[in-house]
């Protein structure tokens, strides 16, 4: 079983970063593929960038790419979301989950395991 527990979400201006993370409990954090996922209010929850057990493989979803890096550190257990360019439209709760399939599904049923969600706010 594997616990997450998601940090730095906060609120930020327009053209601002923020730097999500994750923290996995458990040994065998390196087996299992990571996705950040993200719910605004009235909205289904959507996959914003998915990563595979070794970190050789990403997915961005097209309303992010080329301003969000997720990133992994598997000796640390950690999984990370750069944002840089926020937009008001990024303002979400943001989500991470494991997955024990090895690399990074797009849809959110497929995932075993879900933090508790950190807020991310974007003033305009």
């Amino acid at each position: 079983q594997v616990q997450l527990v998601e940090s730095g979400g906060g609120l930020v201006q327009a053209g601002g970063s923020l730097r999500l993370s994750c923290a996995a409990s458990g040994r065998t954090f390196s087996s299992y593929a990571m996705g950040w996922f993200r719910q605004a209010p009235g909205k289904e929850r959507e996959s914003v960038a998915t990563i595979s057990w070794s970190g050789g493989i990403t997915y961005y979803a097209d309303s992010v790419k080329g301003r969000f890096t997720i990133s992994r550190d598997n000796a640390r257990n950690t999984v990370s979301l750069q944002m840089n360019s926020l937009k008001p439209e990024d303002t979400a709760v943001y989500y991470c989950a494991a997955t024990t399939r090895r690399y990074g599904p797009l849809n959110a049923l497929d995932y075993d395991y879900w933090g508790q969600g950190t807020q991310v706010t974007v003033s305009s």
